[in-house]
């Protein structure tokens, strides 16, 4: 049962979104302000029950789609464990619940929550993906909104350079890391009549792409320091990473996309929730290294 519901909210992806919501209220948190633990739980709640309703939703949309794909044919509403109307149920009433933790932390929050939600079970579930090869760049604002939704339950200005900042890392980061799959995958894609990047343009133009949005990615994160409070940690930590995902990249592309695809996609994870955390330590590494 807990791995239907698992399996069915996405659980992992879910984690993932808390974990970078967390980054985003670290940083965008105004240091002179009182240290309030229920806005930081409610925030958190409210990306898990949003993400994972907006997730479930999804399977609802596409569960005959996923029927048609050996990779998404064991999801529960495709492979008949949970009815799609129960199943609905469950994804509107976590979307509620999110919105209203959220919308309780800071209102900002919560339209950002809503927006979110809208463009990914909208336009992209019901449009984007199913006629265009490049649904992944549009596709990504939603995917990067999890981060500016714990920076706007922090800090309502969410337009300012560190939140830009940091949806920036989230958005760029999602072309590579959707393609480099898209590729692995790129026959399941096919028999399901998405039009992925590699299933129209073929293999070699998704590499150049690929190449594309890794480049600009890794020079957002080199220009950290023109966004967000960047110290030593920057410089320790960002430019070997920077190098390694470049590395990588450089095998993966030699390979034709058939080797080493995995490393690269390791190393985009690994460096996006690094880059993420960066501001986070350099704002708040005074606690631990001021002294009376």
């Amino acid at each position: 049962m807990l791995r239907t519901y698992a399996d069915l909210t996405k659980f992992g992806i879910v984690v993932f979104s808390v974990i970078t919501g967390l980054a985003g209220y670290a940083t965008g948190f105004l240091v002179e302000n009182p240290f309030d633990w229920k806005a930081i739980l409610n925030t958190l709640l409210g990306i898990y029950f949003l993400s994972s309703g907006s997730l479930a939703l999804n399977q609802v949309q596409e569960w005959k789609l996923d029927q048609k794909m050996p990779r998404t044919a064991k999801r529960p509403i495709a492979a008949g464990k949970v009815k799609p109307a129960a199943a609905g149920i469950l994804a509107v009433g976590f979307i509620a619940v999110g919105l209203d933790f959220l919308f309780t932390v800071q209102p900002v929050a919560g339209w950002v929550g809503l927006v979110s939600m809208l463009l990914y079970n909208g336009p992209y579930t019901m449009w984007w993906k199913r006629r265009w090869a490049f649904a992944a760049v549009p596709g990504a604002i939603p995917g990067a909104l999890p981060v500016t939704i714990g920076y706007a339950a922090a800090n309502p200005d969410i337009l300012n350079p560190e939140s830009i900042y940091l949806f920036l890392v989230m958005f760029l980061w999602q072309m590579p890391h959707f393609w480099v799959l898209a590729i692995k995958y790129k026959d399941d894609y096919a028999q399901g009549g998405i039009p992925v990047l590699p299933v129209v343009a073929g293999v070699d133009k998704t590499l150049y792409q690929i190449g594309l949005w890794t480049f600009v990615y890794v020079g957002v994160a080199l220009a950290a320091p023109m966004f967000v409070q960047a110290s030593w940690m920057f410089l320790l930590v960002t430019g070997p990473i920077c190098f390694k995902i470049m590395q990588e990249f450089y095998r993966y592309y030699k390979s034709h996309g058939t080797e080493r695809w995995f490393a690269f996609f390791m190393w985009l994870n690994i460096s996006m929730l690094i880059f993420l955390i960066i501001p986070v330590v350099d704002k708040w590494n005074f606690l631990f290294t001021h002294s009376n």
